[in-house]
């Protein structure tokens, strides 16, 4: 089942959505990353359990200029599932 992340700390202007992004795709999850206007990261993946584990693993983290505070982790709706797994893994547009 998909995956919606939303991590919150210093996690804008550090590189964490291009980070996000490349971890994503090492890791084989299909999704996307933006930022928010409320200086949150969201996040949706989706793949299999191994990886979405690892690559909530590191939203912990981040890269290292990030200052995470918390990732709030929660599953995608059925409806919504097909538009996160739909081409590859995207950076979209701040919301």
């Amino acid at each position: 089942m998909a995956k919606r992340l939303m991590i919150e700390g210093r996690v804008q202007g550090v590189g964490y959505r291009a980070s996000f992004a490349a971890q994503a795709r090492m890791l084989g999850l299909a999704g996307w990353v933006r930022n928010r206007h409320d200086g949150a990261v969201e996040a949706c993946v989706s793949g299999n359990q191994p990886a979405e584990e690892a690559i909530i693993a590191w939203a912990q983290q981040g890269p290292p200029a990030a200052q995470v505070k918390q990732v709030q982790v929660s599953e995608v709706d059925e409806g919504d599932e097909a538009s996160v797994a739909a081409g590859p893994f995207a950076i979209l547009p701040t919301v």
